[in-house]
């Protein structure tokens, strides 16, 4: 890619993400454009879909997210106790992480739920939502082995049910406070008797 070329990608993805976080996910692209300081043919050329643009701003966020789950499943399942709740800590810990980052932009849990429909498979989009609910299965499959979460759970169910929260709290007060509450329900129904 050209230098010029490179630095209205760098613009676009910085203005994007800044159109977001204001706007949510439904942010005008041709006001992104303008923003950017760039025609509306540059943004196209280089994200030909809101989506294509969405995966960009959120790229970073994924990496890391998947970076996270790999450094959660390098600690011990088991508490020095003995206790399985080490599994399910860090299963904890990564949903938080996880929802943290849903809920910013406004729209991102609708996305990724959206993402994770067969319709999606060979779009960017859908290739991140497959790889968080791959690093959310390592995590889940991690705390049923070590007898914390139920068996029966599916980490496709449990990314929808973490969206799901992430959509509710976007629209409270304080939708951290909300998430973490909502998250602490959740994992009372998901714990072994």
């Amino acid at each position: 890619m050209r230098a010029d070329a490179r630095r209205n990608y760098e613009r676009l993805v910085a203005t994007a993400r800044t159109a977001f976080m204001e706007h949510g996910t439904d942010a005008s692209l041709d006001d992104i454009a303008k923003r950017a300081g760039v025609g509306s043919g540059t943004l196209y050329r280089h994200f030909p879909t809101r989506d294509t643009l969405l995966h960009a701003v959120l790229h970073d966020r994924i990496e890391g997210l998947l970076a996270h789950a790999d450094e959660l499943l390098s600690e011990p399942a088991q508490d020095p106790g003995g206790e399985a709740r080490g599994a399910d800590a860090a299963l904890g810990r990564w949903l938080r992480t996880y929802l943290a980052g849903a809920m910013t932009p406004r729209g991102t849990s609708t996305v990724i739920i959206q993402a994770m429909s067969a319709e999606w498979a060979g779009t960017g989009l859908g290739a991140a939502a497959a790889a968080i609910r791959d690093a959310l299965g390592l995590l889940l499959e991690r705390a049923q082995r070590a007898g914390s979460i139920r068996a029966e759970i599916d980490p496709g169910d449990l990314l929808r049910l973490a969206n799901a929260i992430g959509v509710a709290s976007e629209r409270t007060p304080d939708p951290a406070a909300y998430a973490d509450r909502m998250l602490a329900l959740l994992f009372d129904g998901l714990r072994t008797p």
